[in-house]
């Protein structure tokens, strides 16, 4: 693994670096998230009633004064590695204090940029504003990392940046996909991605052929859903039906329902996690939007 830092004079390096992310940020300026037209141009969107947002995340590294510095930039394929980051705000500052986000005070997600593989970790912070993670890439290729958090008293963002891990590189192809099956579960989508209209999907679990009706709650939730974009791995939440988070005690299923409000036509990877007896468990599917 190489760091951006060394451990000898890392406190030194590590403010260079946050100091040479601040000055990028401050001559640029904040950085909307893409949505397909100029930042600087665009109207504002209306919030939606439901809570969603059509904005994508994920495609710049910096976003509203705020700005995530990568420490790790590549990771050995098949070797369990540190991944360290910091999230710079906007007084040039390594952020120490966050708001609960989607269960956590830092959700990182990581994905091949050819669309394969998913992990979604919980890094832990350091008093120095750093937060690390073990993290083993299985393959070689490029991965993007995304960083979805809360800085108290600010924004929800989603920010992006890559993690390298070298070697020969051949990517995968999807072809579009409902169905997820992993031993003895098979989890079920249900429900078209319309663009730029809030869209419902239904998930179904079961396991030998059996509705799960016991599944456990999972990040504030019974069930966590991300819609990537796949030709560029734009960054969109979909979140579960309204109501009050469950309980530890709660249980839930077969059936999860989500809102997504996917901005443009193209195909999307939805991953989904959920956790029963004891263990989480990840699906993933592939689907073009719908015919308007």
């Amino acid at each position: 693994m190489r760091t951006a830092v060394r451990v000898v004079g890392y406190l030194a390096a590590l403010a260079v670096v946050f100091a040479l992310s601040w000055g990028v940020g401050a001559a640029i300026g904040p950085t909307r998230a893409l949505t397909g037209t100029d930042p600087a141009t665009a109207e504002p969107t209306p919030s939606d009633p439901r809570g969603t947002d059509p904005r994508v995340g994920g495609l710049a590294v910096t976003e509203a004064g705020y700005t995530v510095v990568p420490l790790t930039t590549s990771l050995h394929p098949g070797v369990t590695g540190e991944y360290a980051f910091a999230v710079v705000g906007p007084d040039g500052r390594p952020v120490t204090a966050y708001d609960d986000h989607h269960g956590n005070a830092m959700n990182l997600v990581v994905v091949r940029r050819d669309g394969a593989g998913f992990w979604h970790l919980t890094p832990a912070l350091g008093p120095d504003g750093v937060w690390r993670t073990p993290l083993q890439l299985p393959a070689a290729g490029v991965y993007r990392v995304y960083a979805d958090f809360t800085p108290s008293g600010g924004p929800d963002l989603v920010l992006g940046t890559d993690v390298f891990a070298p070697g020969d590189f051949v990517p995968f192809t999807f072809a579009p996909s409902r169905i997820w099956q992993t031993g003895s579960y098979q989890v079920r989508l249900d429900g078209d991605l319309v663009p730029g209209a809030v869209s419902q999907v239904f998930v179904t679990v079961t396991k030998d052929g059996a509705p799960v009706v016991d599944l456990e709650p999972h990040r504030d939730a019974f069930g966590h859903l991300v819609a990537l974009r796949l030709s560029d791995l734009a960054f969109v939440h979909a979140r579960p039906d309204p109501g009050p988070p469950p309980t530890p005690t709660d249980r839930g299923g077969p059936g999860m329902a989500f809102t997504v409000q996917v901005p443009s036509a193209g195909t999307y990877r939805l991953f989904l996690q959920s956790r029963h007896a004891g263990a989480v468990r990840s699906a993933e599917f592939t689907v073009p939007t719908a015919r308007i």
